[in-house]
């Protein structure tokens, strides 16, 4: 009998405007796969580029699909759907992967994962706080067991199953892949990691960002709006991201962001500290009051968070998923209702001091 053929594999590279990293990504690619020693494709659907994207993408021997969606979920599903191999990856054109994490991905689904995904790095110069709050990031998709649309897998089957990514969302379209692939079976978030670019953090880009990402937390109806999301992740202008600036008011911003990272990062560490310790009154219990309100503030979020963990366990047909919801819906609502009397306090004192000011 002859040997069973192995599976074929295929990359799915969403771009727009690209030309200025999709070789590297596209190497990286064929370089991963052919380590892999699996038959492969490479799919470049080029959403409405304006520059040499899709001569770029040949050059590579890629298959080119063009398309004119300018939304990441119907131009990832295009590719998806006419992808020829049993397990799908989507890769973001300014993503670098290496053999070991799709080895790892093809393993998992060897041994029955719907999909998943990798932590990601950042590639090239990028602030310190961009760094810090990554890595943190990272753990929290990792407990959440979430997948960034940098590096995301899964199989035909199940791509199909679920319908692919849901296109209704302009953004975080990868977060509710990755729920809805739970839903269907087993979802693994690889302890390996690929390279990608940091060049949305750089400049008054990474401001942007953040904000948009805390407000997106609070009002999620944004993500169906292209709007609302467009100078974060629709904005075409790829040469000004990559460059970086020196500009008095970019570093103070980025030092700014800097200290906010730390002091979210650092705030659980004070609980540990008596307040014997560290006196209201004193210089250092005044900087741990005022550590402790940001983080009251930043705790907030976990009210929308339990919300929309509360709706995929309503959802959710598995039981080990199920208990996870439950413990994190539980830890959110003991953050948020831990946060929430201090945030009435502060503005409550603030109120009252700001009506003895004037009045």
């Amino acid at each position: 009998m002859a040997d069973h053929e192995p599976a074929m594999i295929s990359f799915i590279v969403p771009a727009h405007n690209e030309q200025a990293g999709l070789g590297r990504t596209l190497q990286s690619i064929h370089d991963s796969a052919r380590v892999v020693g699996q038959p492969y494709e490479i799919i470049v659907v080029d959403d409405a580029s304006t520059d040499a994207t899709a001569e770029i993408a040949r050059q590579h021997h890629a298959t080119v699909l063009p398309v004119n969606h300018r939304q990441i979920a119907a131009t990832r599903n295009t590719g998806g759907r006419a992808a020829n191999g049993e397990r799908l990856f989507f890769v973001d054109a300014d993503t670098t992967i290496n053999p070991r994490t799709v080895a790892s991905a093809l393993r998992a689904m060897d041994k029955g994962a719907m999909g998943g995904g990798a932590t990601v790095r950042f590639d090239g110069v990028v602030p310190l706080y961009a760094r810090l709050l990554l890595w943190w990031f990272g753990w929290f998709l990792r407990v959440a067991g979430i997948a960034g649309g940098a590096f995301m897998f899964c199989t035909r089957e199940a791509f199909h199953v679920v319908g692919g990514f849901d296109e209704r969302l302009f953004g975080a379209e990868d977060a509710a892949m990755s729920w809805t692939l739970k839903r269907e079976g087993r979802f693994v978030i690889l302890w390996g990691h690929v390279l990608t670019s940091g060049r949305r953090m750089r400049g008054i880009r990474g401001l942007q960002m953040l904000a948009a990402l805390v407000r997106m937390a609070f009002f999620p109806g944004m993500l169906k709006q292209r709007s609302t999301v467009k100078k974060v992740w629709y904005d075409s202008n790829r040469e000004d991201e990559n460059k970086i600036s020196d500009s008095l008011a970019i570093k103070a911003s980025n030092a700014i962001l800097l200290l906010i990272a730390i002091v979210w990062m650092t705030g659980p560490l004070w609980a540990l500290v008596p307040w014997s310790l560290t006196p209201r009154k004193s210089p250092l219990g005044i900087i741990r009051l005022g550590i402790a309100i940001f983080g009251c503030h930043v705790g907030l979020v976990a009210w929308p968070c339990a919300y929309f963990l509360f709706r995929y366990l309503l959802r959710q047909k598995r039981w080990q998923e199920r208990i996870k919801l439950v413990a994190l819906i539980a830890l959110c609502l003991w953050f948020g209702w831990g946060a929430t009397p201090v945030v009435i306090w502060f503005w409550s004192g603030f109120g009252h001091w700001m009506a003895n000011f004037f009045y």
